[in-house]
């Protein structure tokens, strides 16, 4: 069974679930994600972005010009 993450998919709390668990397992090795980070993952359990949409922006930010 394949999992849906899509914000037409999915209610506010399955949102928030996924986003909960998520940083659980990102931060078992790591540090916690940037506050910046997290309100993007805000955008995406409140509705107004997709996960993929989010995980772009926080590539972006992260990649280097050359």
């Amino acid at each position: 069974m394949t999992k849906k993450y899509s914000v037409k998919e999915t209610t506010r709390v399955e949102r928030e679930k996924i986003a909960n668990d998520a940083l659980a397992i990102s931060i078992l090795d790591a540090s916690e994600p940037t506050e910046q980070t997290k309100k993007l993952v805000d955008e995406y359990i409140n509705g107004h972005m997709e996960i993929s949409e989010v995980l772009q922006k926080i590539i972006a930010q992260y990649k280097v010009s050359v």
